[in-house]
């Protein structure tokens, strides 16, 4: 421990000390009496000076120059639940969640879709599936909050057929639509350039918002995915 320390540890017990000796005196005899004496009216009293930069109840105000500092807890960026990166292809990232040690992490296929001015519209997180199931696959598409939920999202792969997909539910970060994909819209996405999301803005409900989803990739994201799942 430094000496600062040390020092202000050592204070805090003697005042501690102190304290505690000073109401035991006032238990014994005579010593009760002359601590519960009051003081002629004419006596001189000393009183203490207010100390600059101290309220009433004694706590330091801005004149504290340590008020402003008295530390933030930082969040640990390696604490399970937490996501990183473990692999990057093409315009895809494979993010994989911190678990406990010996547990296999839960991963993700991930991609922020931007605008044309290069801000983040929307995103999509793939998951892979366990097989038999209808769905060989399942994502989330996270939209803003000002979208108009009743008329739904679309994508189309390389102008292809258009599907639709409803809103599952919004929260402060924004409106989710939970999708499942079938083998061969999977065989669509590996053989396709980029697929086109579109959104109708709760502001303006004759207008659409399209941005593109890159498939760059994604076959070898794909493949690292399924990977990861069956570990």
């Amino acid at each position: 421990m430094p000496d600062f320390l040390k020092l202000a540890a050592l204070a805090s017990i003697i005042a501690f000390a102190d304290t505690a000796i000073a109401q035991d005196t006032t238990t014994d005899g005579d010593t009760t009496e002359a601590a519960t004496e009051t003081p002629p009216a004419d006596a001189d009293t000393d009183t203490a000076e207010p100390v600059e930069g101290a309220t009433d109840e004694g706590t330091a105000t801005e004149a504290d120059p340590l008020a402003r500092s008295m530390g933030v807890e930082v969040a640990d960026e390696n604490a399970v639940g937490t996501t990183y990166v473990k692999d990057e292809f093409g315009d895809w990232d494979l993010q994989c969640f911190r678990v406990e040690e010996g547990q296999a992490e839960p991963c993700q296929l991930y991609q922020l879709m931007k605008d044309a001015e290069g801000n983040g519209v929307a995103e999509i997180n793939f998951i892979s599936l366990p097989e038999g199931q209808q769905a060989a696959a399942g994502a989330t598409i996270v939209t803003p909050l000002e979208t108009l939920l009743t008329q739904q999202l679309t994508m189309a792969i390389d102008g292809g057929a258009t599907k639709r997909y409803p809103f599952t539910w919004c929260s402060a970060a924004g409106c989710f639509s939970r999708i499942g994909f079938s083998n061969g819209d999977i065989a669509a996405f590996k053989r396709g350039a980029n697929a086109k999301v579109t959104v109708v803005p709760v502001a303006a409900p004759d207008q659409k918002v399209t941005v593109t989803l890159s498939l760059t990739g994604f076959t070898d994201g794909y493949a690292a995915l399924e990977a990861a799942s069956k570990q």
